[in-house]
């Protein structure tokens, strides 16, 4: 029970600290482009990956985590994944309306959905899709205004949904099946994911904007503003990883349509942005199907617990016997224990 309780109160902080630095991150960024005229996303978020490499790297010469070697060729193309999903989602803003990018990031958690359950075979009930569903048309009612089509952006757009999908699944999986912690595999995936967009952000950028991001005027305000960010940025990262680790990426998309509706409730109450009847009907509707899905999720929880009592029950039993104890039995039970956590973490 304290084990289980010292998890629960990570799962919260996790999701707490990825709401907060989020929420601040895109207030941040939003007063940076829009009120400062900096405009260059991609290559921002390159510098955003370098404070954050370079924070772990104190870090760990600090001894605040241990850097543990893993599969290299597994994390360089995780990171480069990673990198490539983020240019992509802001090619696919830059060639899209609003509404068709806001489409897009709501086609993440369908699309995230089906691939969890063809390729890793997970299972997820009614109840749990009809929340996400719940909350998928909120979200939409608060922040799809005009839709249009265009060949090229619904290219970028679907290519965006398939490499962010495929990233988070294995920011998850990797954690789980190489026993890394959220820190080290940021650790060892932020410098791939800082060089691809190092040499892609200011190409997008300059693509986007017409400008070029190192002709830039840098006034003492947007250095300052720049600064700020990245250093937000540490904390995004960090909890992002987390929050997927002890976690899911279906939970944590849900979680980033939160931030969506409080960025939206922030603009209107400290930026004075438009906000209608539409905004607020969404949002609630939203907030509805968030709330179901975290009952629904841990009431599954709970009652995966109970049936596997008799199973662990089974399983100490059986660690009693000294015929078995003598055959190098420890590793496979420790397995067993891994699964259901990690099977647990996943469901919450």
């Amino acid at each position: 029970m304290v084990e289980m309780s010292t998890l629960q109160l990570g799962v919260i902080g996790a999701l707490f600290l990825s709401v907060a630095s989020s929420v601040s991150i895109i207030i941040c960024n939003k007063a940076l482009m829009s009120n400062l005229g900096f405009p260059f996303a991609t290559t921002l978020t390159s510098w955003h990956l370098i404070v954050t490499f370079c924070t772990l790297h104190v870090a760990q010469r600090l001894n605040f985590f241990e850097s543990i070697s893993t599969d290299t060729k597994t994390v360089i193309l995780f990171g480069i994944l990673n990198g490539v999903s983020i240019g992509l989602l802001n090619l696919s803003l830059g060639f899209n309306s609003i509404g068709f990018y806001q489409m897009t990031k709501l086609a993440i958690i369908p699309f995230t959905v089906l691939l969890e359950t063809i390729f890793l075979k997970k299972q997820f009930s009614q109840k749990i899709k009809f929340s996400l569903f719940l909350l998928l048309i909120g979200v939409g009612i608060a922040s799809i205004t005009d839709v249009q089509l265009n060949f090229v952006g619904t290219v970028l757009s679907v290519l965006a949904i398939i490499t962010t999908c495929g990233g988070q699944i294995l920011t998850n999986t990797i954690q789980k099946e190489l026993n890394v912690t959220s820190t080290q595999l940021l650790y060892r995936s932020a410098p791939f994911q800082a060089a691809i967009l190092s040499v892609s952000g200011p190409v997008v950028d300059r693509f986007l904007t017409k400008q070029n991001v190192f002709a830039h005027e840098y006034s003492p305000i947007v250095l300052a503003f720049i600064m700020l960010s990245c250093l937000i940025a540490v904390a995004v990262n960090f909890s992002t990883f987390l929050v997927i680790g002890k976690t899911s990426p279906v939970t944590y998309q849900v979680l980033g349509h939160l931030k969506t509706c409080l960025v939206l409730a922030f603009g209107y109450t400290l930026l004075r942005d438009p906000f209608t009847e539409r905004n607020i009907i969404g949002i609630l509707i939203s907030v509805c199907g968030m709330g179901f899905y975290s009952y629904f999720c841990s009431q599954e929880s709970k009652n995966k617990q109970s049936s596997d009592a008799p199973l662990v029950s089974q399983i100490k039993d059986k660690d009693t016997t000294p015929l078995l104890s003598g055959k190098g039995m420890d590793h496979p039970d420790k397995e067993t224990q891994e699964a259901k956590k990690s099977s647990k973490d996943s469901v919450v």
